[in-house]
């Protein structure tokens, strides 16, 4: 009986062994409910956009709530940044606040790597000032082209608009690997990266939320999400693109109003990185939680019809 017993021990052992990784971390024992417990284990890897960071990172959260045995890291490297690992196969997943540019494309398809673009939100891009500017009530489009483009006289803010203090202006804005800063060049100078360079720039949003907090002569761009966490700190503009000055806000996002710094965010998902259980579990519980963390975090959700598009997408991809 010994020797049957230790037999089928043995033949255990070895058909535990020959399980597929995917398969064998399949469940663990929870130990504090002394059961076995059903999810996937593993790691996701995702970098990129810091616009589209708090949506990512509150997916994250809840994620690891119900599958506690996979590890999800989310860095901040700025869209292009998160482009170059994600099209090198470093990464599984980009986030993104613009689309992917064709030189990207190309890098992806030269290292095989295959993906597809799932947009998560819309944003509207804001303009902020320091509270102590309260002469500030809007800026029109022409009068940001004036401010950003390469070669700007604008050195104080009576430049911009007679009547204004002839204080000095001090610019900050994201990085030039920022998709917030190709969306923002493009609308407002006409062509993406094309701006002036004497300006406080960072891939951390939240690095020019202080700066712009700490200087009263600041003026700086970035993602709503950002204000709506700092509304004590700072002072949004309106934007005045011909029909009147417009702030950002979830319905002139959504309708539209808020133009031209209104645009989808998106994540790109590497389609090898899919056969992972854990990645796979996290694209559609992104997807499935998105309408409700993207309002949390400040952004403006999609309709409902686009996320369950974007979910069979996924699941025929």
């Amino acid at each position: 009986m010994k020797k049957i017993l230790s037999t089928i021990s043995c033949m255990a052992i070895l058909a535990m062994c020959a399980i597929p990784p995917s398969t064998a971390s399949a469940w663990w024992w929870d130990s504090e409910n002394n059961e076995q417990t059903n999810g996937p284990a593993g790691m996701v890897r995702i970098d990129g956009s810091s616009t589209v960071f708090p949506i990512t990172e509150a997916v994250a959260e809840e994620f690891q709530k119900v599958y506690p045995r996979v590890r999800v890291t989310v860095g901040i490297s700025g869209t292009g940044g998160g482009f170059k690992k994600f099209c090198v196969g470093e990464t599984d997943i980009n986030d993104a606040s613009r689309p992917i540019k064709q030189k990207e494309k190309d890098k992806a398809k030269e290292n095989g790597i295959k993906y597809l673009e799932l947009p998560v939100a819309y944003d509207g891009l804001s303009v902020l000032v320091n509270p102590k500017s309260d002469f500030v009530d809007y800026l029109t489009v022409s009068e940001l082209n004036m401010i950003w483009k390469p070669g700007s006289q604008v050195k104080k803010w009576g430049d911009v608009r007679p009547g204004w203090p002839n204080r000095p202006i001090t610019l900050y804005g994201p990085g030039t690997d920022s998709g917030t800063f190709d969306y923002f060049t493009e609308v407002i100078n006409g062509k993406a990266q094309v701006c002036r360079a004497d300006f406080t720039a960072s891939e951390d949003d939240n690095v020019l939320v202080q700066g712009i907090a700490g200087d009263e002569n600041a003026l700086g761009f970035f993602g709503y999400a950002y204000y709506a966490e700092n509304k004590d700190k700072l002072k949004l503009v309106p934007i005045d693109a011909g029909q009147g000055p417009v702030a950002p806000a979830e319905q002139t996002i959504n309708d539209g109003t808020y133009q031209p710094l209104s645009r989808p965010i998106f994540i790109y998902v590497n389609k090898a990185a899919t056969k992972k259980p854990g990645v796979k579990e996290f694209v559609e519980f992104y997807l499935k939680q998105a309408p409700i963390l993207v309002k949390e975090v400040g952004y403006v959700a999609l309709p409902q019809k686009q996320y369950q598009q974007a979910l069979t997408q996924f699941k025929d991809f």
